[in-house]
């Protein structure tokens, strides 16, 4: 796996602009990148994912492929 630094739910918002209910609801449906826990109440996703995710909505606006 691609070394990955960890984003915390405030930091994914921040980069998203999404709000913590959309990031969870997109996430159960498959459209968005899935948590890891990392604490019993702890949860973070992987930076290279999100930034990825972000990439493929920028081409998409765009009419572009990924």
């Amino acid at each position: 796996m691609e070394n990955s630094n960890l984003l915390r739910l405030q930091q994914v918002m921040d980069r998203t602009g999404l709000g913590r209910s959309s990031i969870y609801a997109m996430a159960s449906k498959g459209e968005f990148p899935k948590p890891i826990k990392i604490g019993l109440r702890s949860s973070a996703w992987l930076e290279n994912e999100i930034r990825d995710w972000v990439r493929d909505r920028i081409l998409e606006s765009r009419g572009i492929a990924s």
